[in-house]
């Protein structure tokens, strides 16, 4: 069965989507088979993998609201044998059409169920807010990876979540764990840089991945051409950053690249 992981901080322009495009890349690279779920109706990291909404027949929308058949839904691309659950526009008013759905909290968890034994992990890109769409990732989940850019408010914003995923965790989904905190963004020339950093290994601890992720004007660019960056450009800094995240990350599972 895939482990499921929801990238998630509802605080927006952190590297959520930056880190599951290029970490489900890098993972698949590695010879894992990967599912990317776009949660998020920007849908950023459906475009980032070339999907193009207006071809669309069917999303996660569909997949929430219309009960759609899940592997209908997945798009297979030719980056390392990624597929994904794309997302629509229409997801914006996917929370309001939620709310009167019997078991709205476990929607994407049933659709998840059915395909997860065809992979070895899943990625979930959560919308930046804590409403019921990140929700029914968080019920999905098996842990969550939380990108961190070090900035003056960084933490007070991560506290709010971390409250959110202990209630997920007491009322909805007993196994929820942490799954590590990420540094994205990251300039060692800063000394606030530096100083948040510090404060965010000192409340996490061990739970801080050792690969930081830099600013990296190509990790900006890929996304305009439809492809991850490893794809884009594999020898960038971001690039083989993400390969060293993706074996850290393959490493805490118990796994080498």
């Amino acid at each position: 069965m895939g482990k499921i992981i929801s990238v998630v901080n509802q605080k927006g322009g952190v590297g959520k989507t930056t880190t599951t495009v290029n970490l489900a890349c890098a993972v698949a690279e590695a010879g894992r088979r990967v599912l990317l779920c776009d949660m998020d109706s920007q849908a950023n990291a459906s475009s980032s993998y070339g999907i193009i909404q207006k071809n669309l027949s069917l999303s996660v929308y569909d997949l929430l609201i219309n009960a759609a058949d899940v592997k209908e839904t997945i798009v297979s691309t030719p980056y390392f044998g990624v597929d994904v659950l794309p997302a629509h526009i229409d997801l914006a008013g996917a929370e309001i059409e939620m709310v009167v759905l019997e078991n709205r909290e476990y929607l994407l968890k049933n659709a998840l169920n059915r395909v997860r034994h065809l992979y070895d992990y899943i990625f979930i890109d959560c919308p930046p807010s804590l409403g019921l769409l990140t929700l029914n990732a968080l019920a999905a989940s098996n842990t969550i990876l939380i990108p961190i850019q070090p900035e003056y408010f960084a933490l007070e914003g991560v506290s709010k979540l971390i409250n959110t995923v202990r209630q997920v965790k007491k009322q909805i989904n007993p196994s929820l764990e942490p799954e590590g905190v990420l540094l994205t963004m990251y300039d060692g020339r800063l000394n606030l840089t530096l100083q948040v950093a510090g404060e965010v290994k000192k409340y996490f601890g061990d739970r801080v991945y050792k690969t930081v992720i830099p600013r990296n004007v190509r990790l900006s660019e890929a996304p305009s051409h439809g492809m991850p960056a490893l794809v884009y450009d594999r020898y960038s800094r971001g690039s083989l950053t993400y390969r060293e995240l993706a074996k850290e990350f393959l490493a805490n599972q118990g796994e080498k690249i």
